[in-house]
């Protein structure tokens, strides 16, 4: 009963006289409510003349840029390349040719009868590890990218490179060597 004591002493204090609204309210507050309905309809008619055109501009977008994605990923999938995978991976396989694309020249431009042995050679290695790269080319595409053999196929650019630069120092040290013989000989 004193929660109810507590309430009734709330209103006591408070005048709760409801005066009645000017005269007209009725037909002002109506004229307002159709004023608004009016210009909601208005732009719902301007929506609704849009809304068509709008929904066929986005499907045909949708449409476009998926068509566009699955041409583009279809088009590189079907390599198996290492590019296909990522633009990053795309600028690690650019990289990782273009090194042994000058080693080879480099190696080639410095071959001599003395170092010829250790070019062919070397030559029979690189045939065996692109034959290896094919098969990992096979792999990724078989294996949906796996980051197993993206990792392989970096370790294959990387053991070619390897290769050569091992190639490449072994000339040098012949080179050196018959300099060496070569002055020897002269004095």
């Amino acid at each position: 009963m004193m929660k109810n004591d507590n309430i009734e002493d709330l209103f006591r204090g408070i005048n709760l006289d409801h005066s009645e609204p000017k005269e007209g309210h009725r037909e002002r507050f109506l004229e307002k409510l159709n004023s608004g309905n009016a210009s909601a309809k208005q732009k719902t008619k301007v929506r609704s003349l849009w809304a068509p055109f709008i929904g066929v501009a986005a499907a045909l977008a949708l449409v476009f840029f998926l068509a566009g994605n699955i041409l583009n990923s279809g088009a590189l999938d079907k390599s198996g390349e290492l590019a296909s995978v990522s633009p990053e991976m795309k600028q690690t396989q650019e990289f990782y040719t273009s090194l042994i694309e000058n080693e080879l020249k480099e190696i080639q431009e410095i071959n001599s009868p003395e170092t010829s042995a250790i070019v062919k050679d070397a030559l029979k290695q690189m045939e065996k590890l692109d034959a290896e790269y094919e098969k990992l080319k096979t792999d990724l595409l078989n294996s949906g990218k796996d980051n197993r053999v993206i990792h392989a196929m970096i370790n294959n650019f990387q053991q070619r490179i390897d290769l050569l630069n091992n190639v490449l120092s072994q000339i040098e040290e012949i080179r050196s060597i018959k300099n060496q013989n070569h002055e020897n000989n002269i004095i």
